[in-house]
């Protein structure tokens, strides 16, 4: 079996998959498709379409066999053709399928790969300095690298070429350090990895699924979170984490939950003064967390408040939410449920085409209805910093609408409340997850939709824009009512958790 850019990201998403794709119980596997990973597909091939107009003259590899094309690969190689389009490249259990190979003045290739992402990430939205190389990017140009250098292809440097969604060129060093703490190349890291993947498909090494947020979009999904329940895996707690829990497990031979209720902090807080690099990475806060979380799914079963969590006492009361399509970078929908006076309303301010009027137009009634409020005596409940992030894009984007000042002394009032950070940092529930849907679903709050998720809305949205329907707009608006009053319910019960 070869290794392929394909599993490269599988393992950096979850070092598992790799693993439960050759050797797990197949039967277990989810057949269908995610409607989303099929909609980020789909997406990625058209902007691959738009990039290639964008090329000049290539020749087209991407029809035949694979051994088909890897010797028409070798040929137009050896012609010295400019450009190739998915042209094959493989060498004993190495197989890759750049998008692009491009020659270098040397007569040799460089590697490119389209991508409807980012070509970076880490830079923050005011400061790109910080930009770095996406890993699963890094690894794949890597391997890209060294095939063509087993066929006597590859350019001097470990360098390759990513095509981000603006349609930039943004260049990859990959003998370059990871950042200034982590000073191993990318190329050092691609070994690594290369390795823990042969080991994982022939069997010569196995790992253990973990429950975390991404799975939702693996077809693992259902049959690695019902062996994390069933075995009552550390994963299964919030934010816990694969890496604690392996560190759990080997440092102190911890499998379960209901283990943890033995832990004593104490000993192991002398244990780490006395051996070097036991249980690193855990503090004292850290081991106090875990243990009450165990001890809350595992023994009490209720969610509890550690502190006396106090709302603001205002006249209006908002519960917001916004529905995007992050492969476009549109927003289109802002969804607001109003608590006054007893009365409650949802307002959405919808862009109804996709279009920059459109999305502006409805970013501008929502601020006219912000500031229609009366000032001081209105508090806003949002859930993750996706809101926050999110304005502040499109004011850059549309700085008439309102200025920087405006939105970051909205989001800075004490009466702009992200609940998820009050969960968090404040209150623990007997859930594996502390998303806005276990927690509100734990409340009793239910969903009209049957299969409530971001995800879906965004599929839902561009099936509208394709056929028109009003009938799907109007299954987007109530997912997006259902969920600020989610997040209604969530503040409400909040405010009644016990203290302890």
């Amino acid at each position: 079996m070869f290794i392929t850019a394909s599993k490269l990201y599988d393992y950096i998403q979850c070092p598992h998959r790799v693993w439960r794709d050759v050797h797990g119980p197949q039967d277990e596997k989810i057949e269908e498709t995610n409607d989303f990973v099929e909609l980020l597909w789909e997406k990625g091939l058209q902007h691959e379409e738009n990039i290639l107009k964008t090329l000049g003259e290539f020749v087209n590899l991407k029809e035949g066999s694979i051994d088909e094309r890897f010797n028409k690969t070798l040929q137009e190689m050896k012609r010295g053709t400019e450009l190739i389009y998915q042209g094959v490249i493989k060498h004993e259990n190495l197989l890759g399928v750049p998008d692009i190979l491009r020659k270098l003045s040397s007569g040799k290739y460089i590697p490119i790969d389209i991508k409807s992402g980012k070509g970076t990430e880490g830079a923050d939205s005011f400061d790109s300095d910080e930009a770095k190389p996406k890993k699963h990017y890094a690894v794949q140009l890597c391997l890209y690298i060294e095939i063509l250098r087993h066929l006597g292809f590859s350019g001097d440097k470990n360098v390759g070429i990513i095509i981000d969604i603006s349609g930039s060129e943004v260049e990859y060093d990959l003998d370059a350090p990871q950042g200034p703490r982590n000073t191993k190349s990318w190329w050092e890291e691609y070994l690594e990895i290369k390795s823990q993947v042969q080991a994982l498909i022939e069997n010569q090494s196995q790992n253990k699924p973990a429950f975390a947020g991404i799975c939702k979009l693996c077809h693992w999904y259902t049959s690695c979170r019902k062996w994390c329940e069933d075995e009552g895996d550390l994963t299964t707690m919030f934010y816990l984490g694969r890496s604690n829990r392996d560190i759990l497990n080997n440092d102190m031979g911890i499998d379960k939950v209901s283990q943890f209720n033995d832990v004593d902090i104490s000993d192991v807080l002398a244990r780490k003064k006395a051996e070097k690099g036991f249980m690193k990475g855990f503090g004292e806060t850290l081991l106090v967390k875990f243990k009450r979380r165990a001890e809350i799914l595992t023994l009490t079963k209720k969610p509890v408040a550690h502190r006396e969590i106090n709302f603001p006492k205002v006249s209006v009361e908002l519960f917001f939410d916004i529905e995007d399509d992050p492969t476009q970078n549109f927003v289109y929908l802002h969804g607001v449920y109003e608590r006054k006076n007893g009365n409650e309303r949802f307002i959405p301010f919808l862009a109804k085409e996709n279009s920059d009027e459109s999305e502006k137009e409805a970013w501008a009634r929502f601020w006219g209805y912000i500031k229609s409020l009366p000032q001081d005596d209105y508090a806003i409940y949002y859930f993750s910093h996706h809101e926050k992030s999110t304005y502040r894009n499109m004011q850059k984007k549309y700085p008439d609408v309102i200025s920087i000042e405006e939105l970051e002394a909205f989001f800075d009032s004490p009466n702009a409340i992200d609940l998820y950070q009050v969960v968090q940092k404040y209150t623990d529930w007997p859930l594996s997850s502390y998303s806005l849907k276990e927690i509100a679903t734990y409340l009793g709050f239910k969903w009209r939709d049957e299969t409530p998720s971001g995800a879906l809305s965004i599929k839902w949205y561009n099936e509208y824009l394709e056929k028109g329907s009003e009938e799907v707009l109007q299954r987007i608006v109530e997912y997006n009512e259902d969920d600020c009053k989610a997040t209604m319910v969530l503040k409400d019960g909040v405010e009644k958790l016990t203290i302890v």
